[in-house]
């Protein structure tokens, strides 16, 4: 098998001495959708988590990773982020502030630490996936070293 080229998201990990797989995906320019990225990468969607980058009107971006399948509730977010309310940022803004293209965002590797908010969600299970930090690479790990790794907050970010 051919070495992979390690994300700077991966490469965090490993500085952290926090194991992880690399599971690699057909992308569909057409499609990058976390469900799609399921079922390509043959993945469970309850398993795949997505990242979405918003801004509050007081602690300025914020990254919240939730279920790929699941919708995010910005008043939540706004809620535990100590927000009044939260938007999402445009697609325009994405690379600039991240570093990251759509469907290749990691909560990992940003061109800032920003502030990352996980779904509770996410605890339910032994494994979760993030992108790796570029489409066609999702990392998958314990959802208790993305919390480490990201130092990120747990909360309730969709509805129940």
């Amino acid at each position: 098998m051919s070495k992979l080229k390690k994300t700077n998201a991966a490469r965090i990990l490993d500085r952290l001495k926090i194991p992880y797989e690399i599971k690699t995906y057909d992308v569909d320019e057409d499609d990058l959708s976390a469900v799609h990225v399921a079922e390509t990468a043959g993945i469970d969607i309850a398993t795949v988590f997505k990242t979405l980058v918003t801004r509050g009107d007081k602690t300025g971006v914020i990254m919240a990773v939730i279920n790929g399948a699941d919708e995010i509730n910005l008043k939540l977010l706004a809620k535990a982020s100590g927000n009044k309310s939260v938007e999402m940022i445009h697609l325009n803004e994405l690379l600039p502030l991240t570093g990251y293209v759509r469907g290749g965002c990691s909560p990992l590797g940003a061109k800032k630490d920003y502030p990352v908010f996980i779904d509770s969600k996410a605890l339910a299970h032994e494994k979760i996936s993030v992108s790796a930090g570029m489409r066609g690479m999702q990392l998958i790990l314990t959802p208790q070293d993305l919390l480490k790794a990201t130092r990120a907050t747990v909360a309730d970010l969709v509805e129940k």
